[in-house]
This record gives structure tokens, C-alpha cells and sequence, in this order.
């Protein structure tokens, strides 16, 4: 007897409905918001509000790459916390409450570490949730970058690093009275028909800035290709010429699997806003191997706590005499030492409730699964339009499935990006493009389906025909550039 699939066409939306059908984690779903298609199209928030909210109405949002779906929990957490504060003031920060899933405020920062280690593959001393991800990057720059103009002073980045890692590593060199343009190295792609950057090339730029170079900054996902790079590979290289290596994984967590901790990785710093799920601007998080954040006591005998110069702030002295007031630090061993004020409750409960649902999937292991999965399936789809054959755009994420994570970036022929973002907002589709002809799409796998994908390449197909007649003067169309202005 035939199966299933042997009696479906693999474009179908049929067979779209029985990929979704045996999906492990399609239980997931209905754990989060997902906006409808009369919410998208609201001009106010009580119409947003009062607008049809039912699953059959929901838009196709791809868009996970920027800023996550809030999941159903966040709101009952988030209430949860509202409800201690108002009961208990300052009580909240030391009482537990019975019946509460909520730490007391004091512990929160040690849940969230707890939390989010298995997400990264640390061990819980050597992530912390504080700040946001360019603050975090400076602090640890300010920890591990000691440059030396007559030795090592360089910071190697790529060209095409986000704005936020390019400028915190220029003004940190600026901080330090160096020149940019001799001490920022950026790594260029080797041909500009590829902006992606092999595993060689990279090493080959390190290698002939080996002598020089004090730090290295690089994405674990590179947020406009979503090239997943080589991080123990070029982690292990680093270290071979003693150079400090710190890892944006803005694009990477909650999205891949990774090891950081057995990487041997220097250290790391991410946003909670994409992946994760924690709400727009939520605290990021970072990590520090504990080869990185050891602290030791002085031989003088006066027992005096020695630790790596960082900044420091009363939330990384010692729980035990946090609160003498006595103005002795005494520096928490690992990441939480880095740490400089209380952390937001109110982030940390919002980011706490996204991690549960990753432990409803049972971690990143079947996340990743059915990420290798449905990417690959909506970059079939792609492949099977006219618009490609006809080279109206082009996949520029590598085809190599394990080089990439949730997110196929997809270049179009010049002219045509407004018209096609107007035609997906039109069609209720939500991804976002990075200037001047790129569209990311990412089918997160907690929440997107294969209907998902299905849906986006019949909408992407009508809108470029659209364009492509609007382009020729067929047509009349409008154009939008909102979703520009997404990270």
C-alpha cells in the first residue's frame, strides 16, 4: 500500500497538512500568540484588541528572527509577578510564597542562569541574565581587550557585522586613544558574488593578523546571510594564537544547539528578544568560561578575594554580604561576579516563561531537529517557483544545512523589495528585509508550521509578479518599507 506521502505532491498544501500532522512538537503551537490577519490590519489597539484573535484568522508570521511570538504563559507569569508586588512590596525580594512558581526576587538572577545554561551548553556559574547585548559586549571588552600598540591591539570583526558589534568594538578602541583604521580588522568575503564567509577564509584572515590581533568578535549566525559559522573550529584556532575570542549570539541562541562550555569558548553575549521569545528589549544574557571568571584568595594573608579586572557593581559582590554596606567587594567566582545591578524581575519573568516552553520540548535537540526540517522544506518550495528559474531572486543562506540555522535570506533583483514587502503585509505575511533587496524568513520551530511555509511561498510568488509587472510598468503598485527597521 502507497503511502501518505507517495500519494501527496510534495508542493501541495496537502502535503504541507500532513508534514504538520506527525510534527513531535506541533503541541507547541497553541502555546503562543499568534497575531491574526484583522489584528495586523488594526489602526488602533482596541481594534486590535477586539479583532477576530482565532487560529483559522492567523497570520503567517516568519519573523522570529527579530522579535519572537509571546507565548501564552508570559502574560500569566507576568500577572503572577504583579500580584507579589502589589501583596508584598518589598517583601517580594526575600519571602516565598507558597503555591508560587515564582523565585523570590533575590534568587530570580540564579533561576534564570539555571534556565538558560542548557540552552547554551554552560554550566550555570558561567552564564548570567543582565543588561542588554551591547552593554553586555562592552562589559566584557572592557574585562579581556588590553591592547598593546607595540604588540597585540588589533579586534577582528566581520564586515559585515551588525551596527551595534561594529561600533562597540570601534569605541572600544577609540576608549583605549587607538586608530581604527589600524587597529579594527574586518574580514571581507573573498568574492562578491558570496557574501559568506568560509571557515577557511576566516582562519586565513587570522593568521595573517595573528601577531597583532588582542581580540576577535564574531556571530555565531550572521544576522543578514544566516550563515551559521564553524564556533569550535575557529573558537579551537583562536586559541592556538592566544587570542581572546568573543561570540554575538544574538541569531544563534534558542535557534541551534550549542556547547559553549565544552567549546572551550572565551565567552559570548545574546539578546532574549528573537529565539527566545522574551518580549522586544527584554535582558540578554552572557557567558564567561569559568577558566575566564576564577577568583582566588591573596597569599598576603589578609584574605583578600583576587579576581580578573572588570567593572564592577554590588549585584557581583557575595550574596552572603551583599547588603553590609561595608564597601568590601567580594567578587562572585564565575559569570554572575560580571554582574553590576539587581536585574529586572520583570525581564527575567518574562524570559523564565518562554525557557518553560523550551523544556515542554524537551531542550534544543528536537528543536533543532524539526528546524533541519522545515527550513529545508520552505527552501524547497522556493526552489520550485517560477521566480527563481527565472533568477528573480536568489537564496544567498548556504544550502548546506548544518551551515545554516531557522533563517533562508533571500536576495531579490534590484527594485523590486518594497512592492513585495507590501504584497506579504497585504497577504497577511510577516518577515522582514535588510536593505537594499534582502528578505529574511525564518520558520521558528516552536511556533511556525509547515502550513507556515506553504502559505509564505504562495504569497511570496503573487507579490513577485507583482513587482515584476509594477517594475515594468504593467502595473501600479505600492510599496513599504516598514519592516526595515527590525533587528
Amino acid at each position: 500500500m502507497a503511502s501518505l506521502d507517495q500519494n501527496l505532491h510534495v508542493l501541495s498544501r496537502e502535503y504541507a497538512v500532513s508534514l504538520d500532522a506527525r510534527d513531535p512538537l506541533r503541541h507547541l503551537r497553541p502555546e503562543f500568540l499568534i497575531p491574526s490577519k484583522a489584528q495586523l490590519k488594526a489602526k488602533s489597539l482596541p481594534e486590535a484588541e477586539s479583532s477576530d484573535s482565532s487560529s483559522h484568522n492567523a497570520s503567517v508570521y516568519l519573523c522570529g528572527n527579530s522579535l519572537g511570538l509571546q507565548p501564552k504563559l508570559t502574560s500569566i507569569r507576568m500577572q503572577q509577578y504583579f500580584s507579589t508586588w502589589a501583596s508584598q512590596g518589598v517583601f517580594g525580594h526575600f519571602k516565598p510564597l507558597n503555591e508560587s512558581p515564582l523565585p523570590t526576587w533575590l534568587d530570580a538572577d540564579i533561576r534564570a542562569s539555571e534556565a538558560i545554561a542548557p540552552i547554551v551548553g554552560a554550566q550555570v556559574s558561567e552564564v548570567a541574565v543582565m543588561e542588554t547585548l551591547t552593554a553586555n559586549l562592552h562589559l566584557i571588552m572592557s574585562a579581556f581587550y588590553k591592547p598593546d600598540i607595540d604588540g597585540r591591539h588589533k579586534i577582528i570583526v566581520e564586515n559585515q557585522a551588525f551596527p551595534s558589534d561594529h561600533f562597540a568594538a570601534e569605541s572600544q578602541i577609540l576608549h583605549h586613544n587607538l586608530d581604527p583604521s589600524k587597529s579594527l580588522v574586518t574580514i571581507k568575503p573573498p568574492s562578491l558574488a558570496n557574501s559568506t564567509l568560509t571557515t577557511d577564509h576566516i582562519l586565513s584572515v587570522i593568521t595573517e593578523h595573528a601577531s597583532t590581533t588582542a581580540l576577535i568578535l564574531l556571530p555565531g549566525i550572521q544576522y543578514y546571510t544566516g550563515q551559521l559559522l564553524d564556533i569550535p573550529a575557529i573558537t579551537a584556532f583562536a586559541h592556538s594564537h592566544s587570542i581572546f575570542i568573543i561570540w554575538d549570539l544574538a541569531h544563534a541562541v534558542g535557534n541551534v544547539p550549542l556547547q559553549l562550555h565544552d567549546w572551550n569558548v572565551d565567552a559570548a553575549v545574546w539578546c532574549s528578544y528573537k529565539y527566545l521569545n522574551s518580549g522586544p528589549g527584554a535582558a540578554g544574557g552572557f557567558f564567561v568560561h569559568e577558566n575566564n571568571s576564577k577568583v582566588s584568595t591573596s597569599e598576603g594573608g589578609d584574605g583578600k578575594k583576587v579576581f580578573g579586572n572588570r567593572l564592577s557593581g554590588w549585584w557581583g559582590s557575595d550574596k552572603s554580604s551583599r547588603f553590609a554596606m561595608d564597601n568590601r567587594f567580594v567578587p562572585i567566582p564565575g559569570a554572575a561576579g560580571f554582574q553590576l545591578s539587581n536585574p529586572s524581575i520583570l525581564d527575567i519573568t518574562s524570559l523564565a516563561a518562554s525557557l518553560e516552553v523550551f523544556e515542554k520540548a524537551g531542550g534544543m535537540r528536537p528543536l533543532r531537529e524539526k528546524s533541519l526540517k522545515i527550513t529545508a522544506y520552505l527552501e524547497n518550495l522556493l526552489l520550485n517557483i517560477g521566480a527563481y528559474e527565472e533568477k528573480v531572486f536568489e537564496i544567498i543562506t548556504p544550502k548546506d544545512k548544518e551551515g545554516r540555522g531557522a533563517q533562508l535570506s533571500l536576495k531579490l533583483k534590484d527594485g523590486l523589495l518594497d512592492v513585495v514587502m507590501k504584497g506579504l503585509e497585504e497577504r497577511g505575511v510577516v518577515v522582514d528585509e535588510r536593505r537594499p533587496d534582502v528578505i529574511r524568513v525564518a520558520p521558528a520551530p516552536l511556533y511556525n508550521s509547515f502550513g507556515d511555509c506553504w502559505e509564505f511561498v504562495e504569497a511570496f510568488r503573487e507579490a513577485v509578479e507583482v513587482a515584476v509587472k509594477a517594475k515594468g510598468g504593467e502595473v501600479k503598485a505600492e510599496g513599504t518599507r516598514e519592516l526595515e527597521k527590525t533587528s
